[in-house]
């Protein structure tokens, strides 16, 4: 049998060639079996048919137990499920080419999370947001559209950095997308998005292009595609120009997106279908969230529902 480090190594490339997984998460999976293949290398276990579930539940434990970074920061639950989640997919992999005769992760309980529900940005700051950059500059209509675009589309960041100009059609309003594991999905573009976008495009991309610029839709100063950690610093100086107090992320742009169709009536398929969701149980942790303002709404506004403030005061509550 092949030694662990090799095993790893031919299921990361079967992620790659037939699952055609993004690089971000090859790269993810490829930490995540590094610090397995550690753990049994101390324990002394050097064979794929040697691990049993006692010594991937101490794996669990350990990781639970430890730290990281200079601040000995304690591991996330959600990092440790994702890592047994990567120690799952390897050892059914082996199962499946016939490497091991049994799973051991099989019978292994993952670690429980707190729920986390996604924090939308409130409309008005979205709309403060989207007014910050200076569209007098190329880089300001530049960084307008990227805005319009996250938010009006409900684009990952990678996806956006992913664009070329012949991804974009706005005479039809749509843009078209490859999301995670390689699927292409249309997403509708809507009108102050296209006004962005096309603003870019004709004041604006032809001044940052430079003698290596190719098709990229969004050009960083140099004439290359623009990075993703361009566009969370981008992000980051329009939110502080917008005096926008809480703290403004990407994803969260994508989040406000979901949570904003949903609160004005749209089904939460054509939601998963925008977003780019394999599956509706992972769109439908918005429709909680909707729930959560919806109560919130009811129980500050209602003159039958509302909460007492103080004891005998002149909010009469509930009944």
């Amino acid at each position: 049998m092949d030694p662990l480090p090799v095993l790893a190594r031919r299921f990361l490339d079967h992620l790659a060639v037939e699952r055609g997984l993004a690089p971000n998460t090859l790269a993810a999976y490829g930490r995540d079996l590094r610090r397995y293949a550690a753990f049994l290398e101390h324990r002394g276990i050097d064979r794929a048919d040697e691990i049993d579930p006692s010594v991937v539940r101490s794996f669990v434990a350990s990781l639970s137990a430890s730290t990281h970074g200079p601040d000995d920061a304690s591991y996330a639950s959600t990092s440790v499920v994702r890592t047994l989640s990567a120690v799952r997919s390897f050892h059914r992999f082996l199962v499946r080419e016939g490497i091991t005769e049994r799973d051991p992760t099989v019978d292994v309980r993952r670690p429980r999370l707190p729920r986390s529900l996604p924090k939308a940005i409130p409309l008005a700051d979205v709309e403060r947001l989207l007014a910050a950059p200076d569209e007098t500059s190329p880089r300001g209509l530049r960084d307008r559209a990227i805005l319009e675009l996250l938010y009006g589309a409900g684009l990952r960041v990678s996806e956006l950095t992913a664009l070329d100009v012949d991804d974009i059609d706005l005479d039809e309003g749509a843009v078209r997308v490859l999301g995670k594991g390689g699927k292409e999905r249309e997403v509708p573009v809507g009108r102050h998005a296209r006004e962005a976008v096309s603003a870019y495009l004709t004041r604006a991309r032809p001044s940052l292009a430079g003698p290596r610029t190719r098709g990229a839709l969004f050009l960083n100063a140099r004439g290359g595609r623009l990075t993703r950690q361009s566009c969370a610093r981008l992000l980051e100086m329009h939110a502080r120009n917008a005096g926008i107090a809480r703290h403004v992320t990407l994803h969260g742009l994508r989040h406000s997106f979901a949570t904003h169709l949903l609160e004005g009536g749209a089904d939460v398929r054509v939601v998963q279908e925008l977003l780019g969701h394999a599956s509706v149980a992972t769109t439908q942790v918005y429709t909680l969230v909707t729930k959560e303002h919806l109560r919130e709404v009811y129980l500050t506004s209602h003159p039958r529902a509302r909460r007492r403030t103080a004891r005998g005061g002149g909010d009469h509550g509930e009944r």
